[in-house]
Formats: C-alpha cells, sequence, structure tokens
C-alpha cells in the first residue's frame, strides 16, 4: 500500500509508505544516496569539507536545489549573516524564489528574511508550526511543498556585497506518483510605503484557478500616531467584486489578539509580543538596534511583525481569489483612516499555471524605514 505522502502527523507516524528520504546541502548538492559529507577538510576525509556556499557574488544566483519529481520537500532550514560592511539590510537584499516542474516564472517570489516572518531586514524568533527561526536567524520552514517533475530554489544576491557563506539543507522525499488533488506551494511578497487614504492594501491578487490559502506575514511600520489596528482583512472569493465573502473585524484580532497586544506597566504602555503554533507576533521594536552612530539617534517608526496560519481552516477558492486589509486606526475622536508602510508575504497552494507575479520592487524600495 502507498499511502498519502501528506500524513505526516504524530498519529500517522508508525505507517509506512514507499517515500525514499533525500537531502540536499552544499556538500552533497544533488541529494545522492550515500554521497552526503563526502568533502574533506584539514581534518580529512568527511570531516566538514563544505558546509555552505561560500563567497555569493553580489548579482549572482545561488542554486540551493534541481530535483527531479515526483517527490515533496518536507524541510527547509537556511542561515545567513544579516549584515555587511556596506549596510545591514542583507536580509531584504537576498530573494528566495522557488519553480516547480516546467515553469519559467517563480511559484515563490520573496525576500529572505520575510518569507521566514522576519520583516524589516531584521531577525527575531519565531515558533510556530510551519515557520520556525532559531536563535540567532537559523530559519526553518516546514510547509510540504509537492512536485511532479522538477523542484528548483534559488537565492539571488542583490547585496552591494558578496555574501560570505550560506548554510542550508533541504530535506525531500521521493514517491513513485502523488495524488492527483495534490496542489503547488505559492508565496508572494508585497510592499506598500504610503497606503493611500481610504483603499485597503493588497496582501495578493490575481490568484487564479483551484486551492486554499493557508497564510500570512504583515510587516507594519506605523507613520501615524494612535490605535492602528482596526482595519479589517477581507477574502474575496470565487468572483467577489464589491464585497467580501468574508470580513474580519480587525487587524489585532485576525492575528488572534484583543485590545491591542498591549499592557500596562508602572503607568506605560507596554508592549506584548507572542509565538503559538498558529498566529503570533514575535516582533516589535521603535529604535535601530543594528547602527550605532555618534551624530543621529536610533529612532525609526514603530516596527511590528505578525503570523497567521491557516492549518485548521484554510481559505478554500475554486476560481479566484484576493486578499487584502484595511489601515483604519482609532482615537479618541473616533475611527480614522492612516496612512502607513506595509509588507506582506502571502501563502497559499493551488492548481498550476499560476498568474504570473509583477515584478519585485527594487532593493533600494525593499528596505526598511
Amino acid at each position: 500500500m502507498n499511502l498519502n505522502p501528506f500524513m505526516n502527523s504524530l498519529s500517522t507516524l508508525p505507517l509506512m509508505n514507499n517515500g525514499r528520504t533525500r537531502a540536499i546541502t552544499a556538500e552533497n548538492p544533488h541529494g545522492e544516496k550515500g554521497n552526503g559529507g563526502m568533502a574533506a577538510s584539514h581534518l580529512g576525509p568527511s570531516r566538514k569539507g563544505s558546509p555552505c556556499l561560500r563567497d555569493v557574488k553580489s548579482g549572482d544566483t545561488a542554486l540551493l536545489c534541481d530535483i527531479d519529481g515526483p517527490g515533496v520537500i518536507q524541510h527547509i532550514w537556511i542561515t545567513v549573516t544579516d549584515q555587511t560592511d556596506k549596510d545591514v539590510f542583507v536580509l531584504r537584499d537576498l530573494v528566495l524564489r522557488m519553480y516547480w516542474d516546467d515553469e519559467t516564472v517563480p511559484s515563490v517570489e520573496s525576500p529572505l528574511g520575510d518569507f521566514f516572518c522576519n520583516g524589516f531586514a531584521r531577525g527575531c524568533t519565531v515558533n510556530s508550526l510551519p515557520i520556525v527561526v532559531n536563535p540567532t536567524r537559523g530559519f526553518n520552514c516546514y510547509f510540504p511543498m509537492p512536485f511532479n517533475k522538477k523542484a528548483k530554489i534559488t537565492i539571488e544576491n542583490q547585496h552591494e556585497e558578496n555574501i560570505p557563506a550560506l548554510f542550508f539543507q533541504i530535506d525531500y522525499c521521493l514517491y513513485d506518483e502523488l495524488p492527483e488533488n495534490t496542489g503547488y506551494f505559492h508565496a508572494k511578497w508585497n510592499r506598500q510605503k504610503i497606503t493611500n487614504i481610504g483603499e485597503d492594501y493588497v496582501i495578493v491578487e490575481g490568484i487564479k484557478g483551484k486551492g486554499q490559502y493557508v497564510g500570512t506575514y504583515l510587516a507594519l511600520a506605523t507613520l501615524e500616531r494612535y490605535w492602528w489596528g482596526e482595519g479589517e482583512v477581507k477574502f474575496f472569493i470565487d468572483g467577489d467584486i464589491e464585497y467580501p465573502t468574508i470580513c474580519g473585524t480587525g487587524t489585532e484580532d485576525y492575528f488572534g489578539g484583543a485590545w491591542s497586544f498591549a499592557t500596562q506597566q508602572d503607568g506605560k504602555t507596554v508592549e506584548n509580543t507572542y509565538c503559538t503554533p498558529y498566529m503570533g507576533y514575535p516582533y516589535y521594536s521603535k529604535n535601530d538596534e543594528a547602527v550605532h552612530n555618534l551624530y543621529h539617534n536610533d529612532d525609526v517608526p514603530p516596527m511590528r511583525g505578525f503570523y497567521r496560519w491557516h492549518l485548521p481552516d484554510p481559505i478554500r477558492f475554486n476560481e479566484d481569489l484576493k486578499v487584502t486589509v484595511q489601515q483604519i486606526g482609532v482615537c479618541k475622536k473616533g475611527l480614522f483612516e492612516r496612512q502607513d508602510d506595509v509588507s506582506t508575504v502571502a501563502y497559499w497552494y493551488q492548481s498550476e499555471p499560476h498568474k504570473t507575479f509583477k515584478p519585485l520592487m527594487k532593493k533600494e524600495d525593499r528596505w526598511p524605514r
């Protein structure tokens, strides 16, 4: 019996199938059986001779994997420096892309940090089911990524300097075939540096086909004072035009919060970050911790990073999907329309082909404020 390759919960671990487990690293770039750890170091053969891709040059694209299918990528681990002598925006300058089967355009395109819920080019700890970031910047992804013919993953170095070391491991399983109703993993980054008054920010649009939406990462830099989180998240499903099928009750509500995320301590308002399996607020800062200069202070617009995974509750669509969020705040006078700096990553599965993404904005326009 060849059981479903996606039955990977704790309760199904005793059930066996015919999968063949492999892993790709810098030492075994093709994931070949019996070829792991062959590179030699000064300690001798098979003694940590090539643990990473070294000196990824500025402007170059590093190939992490090019796997023949059918198969499923089950885990990705990546780590890299977050700054060089030039600047501290490496995590926004490195662009992660993934291609399935015969694609010439990516199904995944995002700055490396944002894909792993580390926006603003800053690292933070994330403890959730599909995305885990361990100290310091140990990026892990557990979203299953199936492919029938081929899986290709690249990282383009758009940073001004070379990246001295890129560490990674891609764990996958090969199968004789995948279920007919298998969808392909997609993720797309977007940003609007100043949102338009009274106009919803678009998390993702132009999704065509059948699939399910499985997650949102939001990196919000607030540009106005007072409470920022009254904007509702909307899902326009299968032909919705003017009004969505799903409309939430507020931004902090979408991420599982209530009455803001703040508490009072000694008469001061204190932000509370948190991580749970399906939703979290892992990052808050109003300072530039990466740069110290004698001639300017470290104040920046308050930065907040959130994730929400629709794993037990995927948003299913049969024809098309658009996801938006409003920028609405509240003060003593009541609700008001805001303008803020919003970046997001949308995560979903769908049948192929997908609509080609709009071009990624240049790296300078991706940098945080």
